[in-house]
């Protein structure tokens, strides 16, 4: 990567990454609810969706402090 951006081209990426972090959230959230009811025995999968849905919920909240600093509380 050695293009140079500016400030507004910068701006769209970071909003392009978390639109799609939140697509990824969404789509793993669902696949461990699904997961959940069709097949209670498949745990191992089941477990992958939720520490994925976690993550990408984590990559949400740095990409929402980026985009929007201070306006999410800290937690704790």
């Amino acid at each position: 990567m050695t293009d140079v951006v500016d400030s507004d081209e910068l701006l769209r990426r970071i909003q392009r990454a978390r639109a799609c972090a939140a697509q990824e959230e969404r789509a793993w959230r669902a696949r461990g609810e699904r997961l959940g009811r069709e097949d209670p025995g498949d745990a191992a999968e089941a477990r992958d969706a939720e520490v994925r849905t976690v993550a990408y919920g984590v990559v949400l909240r740095v990409l929402d402090e980026i985009l929007t600093p201070g306006k999410h509380g800290t937690p704790g």
